[in-house]
């Protein structure tokens, strides 16, 4: 995105904060049999606990259901104690006492499975049971290792399987993988098991404790071929299922050249290793091999990395054919020799430090803690990652269906990444639009997943994931580059529906357009109209104008008068030909500004700062827009709407010209919370309001407090400012220096796969970074692969470089990766 990504991961903290500071615990429920089956909602589940309210033994049972409240309401399951009084006894779950010691789980007013009070003796099991029948169809129990078979070989070639172990049914590790299973459910097919004969059969001899396996499945496509097995070495909890998710989605290889020290891949952010397997272009082939030999043998205990050293701009050790990167933050990598695979994998595993991650079962299960993300946006996925999104409101393009569709109607596509979390975060506003436009909008809503398609995004120049694009008929496609989020891409769309510039043919046209009148549906959206006019014979300045109209699509209404009595609007607004008409209909006013002498870049840059206002209130979504000017924020924060006295002293400094160096702007606490975060980071406690201050981001970081006991008046205003420039004022707060990154780059992977191949055409070393997800390769490709893991361990040659024979045509500056 074209603003600093510093400023968004602040305000995503803080919104995530204050999100989390307003949640509340809960309690069971206890209602009588007729309003709880008046509460029932179809396709809802809900579990309830028939009983007399003085039975005593229930106690312990309701004990543990008011525990299992929370954790099951994060699944959309309500639970309810059920009072049968005797006068109710109508209902049929309130029927004898000896009776009265059953749970029931319902889906709407459909009973989907009965429990006795003896299966529900801790949380773990409550929440395990239920899942577990809830997700009937989407985890297969096994007993026998046919079972085991026939599921295996249904999958082959189309899905992955997570195959799981456990002593007992209820236990804690059932519980975990059912929460796994609702997760990922839908992409990986589970199995499950207390069988030890099944366990038996798979290969593994300690059924002391639970196990959990992950079946590569999906790169088989021979039904006589077995899925390659990979066993999670660690205790089955719902992070550590969880993050070994994650490192069987990751590449299995990834290709780098640069310094060791500074790559960072997904596995560094779950707490496991880097490998690199140093290369060079002479044995480039046998080295692949040897490093996903490796790989697999290190699957889920480490990333592994193949070093280019023929590219690399650093110096490494001379005959070292291995580095090793600790998870531990700032530790330095370790240059070896090691003379096999098998010396790889000893180091690995004798070296590993795998941090202890708590695992309170009967603790809230979506403490924001307990997950490894890479971001807040991953973390704000994650905890969003049971909303069913409506889909359907949007249809999905493939390589054979996006050019047809693109060109049979206008379309707003957008193009994503299914592995990506900002990806993910932005579909859902992009679902959000849709339903809002749903039944208005003569656009049709689609959308690709780059993952799947590359070959489509690249040439539809889309290299960095989300992007949204709009389709019309005979024109070039329009890219969305405002924030990801409802509002602004709901606005692109609307402004959309008509091409700009609008081409006006009259003098009363020009005139309902510049009141808003021509286009009144779309005044919410833009709250500036800008007219250009040009005699006929000024061609050139015309088709600038027409250009930055272009350019300008979906931000700000165009239009353009060029007809032979264009005089009497130039007459009427006092202004000389060529000129823009800026109407700002907040205001009310029509300002004029001259064209003569400028270029298509000038009349974007003269509407950009047009569209601005003089006095903004910042919110999350237009902060960048002021944010990038580079010049320290005048910002008065006010919990309301401001003393309209404030805004007259502000806006008569701005007329004139005394604010030239700020940028004046105020925030409501009350429609932008995350203002109070701000303030208590400035001042520690949260001072009282309204309060102006003026913060320098992009120099010094210093933080100045307007003088409380002083009115907020022009003149009091322009004193103080003249003491700050005299350095007459100490700040309050001096703001860190340090940068907000994410803490992995963001990579242009399509760029970097097409640039793999022509490399690879032309013989040449890559020199840049490529992954390559070698569990997701095609057919071919599988099946070379196949005949190296049918070797024994190959023996990891160890090389004599010599710095004077290095490919020195490789040797290039690697390009420096875009941050989304």
């Amino acid at each position: 995105m074209p603003f600093d990504f510093s400023v968004f991961r602040v305000l995503v903290f803080f919104f995530i904060m204050c999100i989390l500071s307003t949640s509340a615990g809960d309690t069971l429920p206890e209602l009588s049999p007729q309003k709880y089956f008046s509460t029932l909602q179809p396709g809802k589940a809900s579990l309830a606990y028939f009983c007399h309210a003085d039975f005593p033994s229930t106690s312990v049972v309701l004990e543990q259901l008011n525990e299992a409240v929370r954790p099951l309401q994060d699944y959309g399951i309500s639970v309810a104690k059920v009072n049968c009084a005797k006068e109710e006894e109508a209902s049929k779950y309130c029927g004898k006492e000896k009776d009265l010691i059953k749970a029931y789980l319902f889906r709407g007013n459909i009973l989907l499975r009965e429990f006795p009070s003896d299966t529900l003796f801790d949380v773990n099991a409550i929440v395990a049971h239920v899942l577990f029948a809830l997700l009937f169809n989407e985890v297969k129990y096994v007993t026998t290792q046919e079972d085991i078979q026939n599921i295996e070989n249904t999958v082959k070639g189309k899905a992955n399987i997570i195959f799981a172990y456990v002593r007992a049914i209820g236990t804690p590790e059932h519980r975990a993988v059912m929460e796994a299973a609702f997760v990922y459910g839908t992409v990986y097919q589970f199995v499950l098991t207390t069988e030890t004969g099944v366990l038996e059969s798979i290969g593994s001899e300690n059924i002391e404790h639970a196990h959990l396996y992950f079946f590569h499945c999906k790169l088989v496509s021979d039904l006589t071929q077995q899925c390659r097995r990979t066993l999670m070495g660690q205790p089955l909890t719902t992070l550590n299922i969880h993050v070994f998710v994650k490192t069987m989605k990751a590449p299995l290889l990834t290709e780098v050249a640069e310094d060791p020290q500074q790559v960072s891949t997904v596995h560094l952010q779950l707490g496991l290793p880097l490998v690199f397997i140093v290369s060079q272009k002479a044995t480039y082939e046998a080295d692949r091999r040897t490093a996903e030999w490796v790989a697999w043998h290190l699957l889920g205990k480490a990333g592994v990395l193949l070093l280019l050293r023929d590219s690399l701009e650093v110096n490494i050790p001379q005959h070292t054919n291995v580095v090793f990167k600790r998870a531990e933050k700032d530790m330095p990598v370790e240059f070896l020799v090691l003379p096999d695979v098998d010396s790889i994998i000893s180091h690995v595993e004798n070296n590993m430090h795998m941090e202890e991650i708590p695992d309170d079962e009967d603790s809230d299960m979506e403490d924001p803690d307990m997950d490894i993300q890479d971001d807040e946006v991953a973390e704000t996925v994650y905890r969003d990652r049971k909303r069913q999104l409506p889909l359907e409101l949007t249809m999905e393009l493939t390589e054979e269906t996006f050019n047809p569709t693109v060109m049979a109607s206008d379309s707003v596509v957008l193009f994503y990444a299914g592995w990506q979390a900002v990806s993910l975060a932005f579909l859902q506003s992009y679902i959000d639009v849709a339903d809002k436009l749903k039944g208005t909008s003569a656009a049709l809503f689609t959308r690709i997943n780059c993952a799947d398609w590359s070959d489509v995004c690249t040439k539809q120049n889309v290299t960095e994931f989300p992007a949204v694009k709009m389709y019309k008929k005979g024109e070039n496609p329009v890219s969305y580059t405002g924030m990801l989020g409802t509002e602004g891409l709901l606005r692109f769309i609307q402004l959309n529906r008509i091409s700009c510039p609008v081409i006006i043919t009259s003098i009363q046209e020009a005139e309902e357009y510049l009141n808003g009148e021509l286009y009144e549906g779309l005044m919410t959206y833009s709250t500036l109209s800008v007219l250009g006019l040009f005699s006929p014979t000024m061609t050139t300045a015309k088709e600038d104008f027409t250009e930055a109209g272009n350019y300008l699509k979906g931000g700000v209404l165009t239009g353009i008068y060029s007809e032979e009595d264009v005089w009497i609007l130039a007459n009427k607004y006092a202004v000389t030909l060529p000129a823009l008409l800026l109407a700002r209909h907040k205001d009310d006013k029509i300002e004029s500004i001259p064209l003569a002498g400028t270029h298509t870049q000038d009349i974007v840059q003269i509407i950009t700062d047009a569209s601005r206002e003089a006095f903004p209130e910042i919110t999350v979504e237009n902060l960048p827009n002021y944010f990038r000017l580079q010049k320290p924020l005048l910002i008065l924060f006010s919990d309301g709407s401001i003393n309209p006295q404030y805004r007259k002293a502000m806006l008569t400094l701005v007329e004139q010209k005394r604010l030239d160096s700020f940028t004046p702007c105020w925030l409501n606490l009350k429609n932008t919370p995350v203002g109070r975060g701000i303030l208590q980071a400035y001042f520690g406690l949260l001072p009282p309001l309204p309060l102006l201050a003026l913060v320098n981001l992009h120099s010094s970081g210093q933080v100045f407090a307007f003088p409380s006991d002083r009115s907020i008046t022009e003149q009091n205003l322009a004193l103080w400012l003249k003491k700050l420039e005299a350095g007459l004022e100490n700040p309050i707060t001096i703001l860190s220096a340090q940068e907000w990154k994410p803490p992995l780059p963001a990579y242009d992977f399509l760029s970097m796969m097409d640039a793999a191949t022509a490399q690879h055409s032309t013989g040449k070393a890559p020199g840049c970074m490529k992954e390559t997800d070698t569990q997701e390769s095609d057919k071919e490709q599988h099946e070379d692969k196949l005949a190296v893991r049918k070797e024994p361990v190959e023996t990891l040659r160890i090389k004599h470089w010599n710095r004077n024979n290095w490919f020195k045509e490789t040797e290039k500056s690697l390009r420096p990766h875009k941050e989304l």
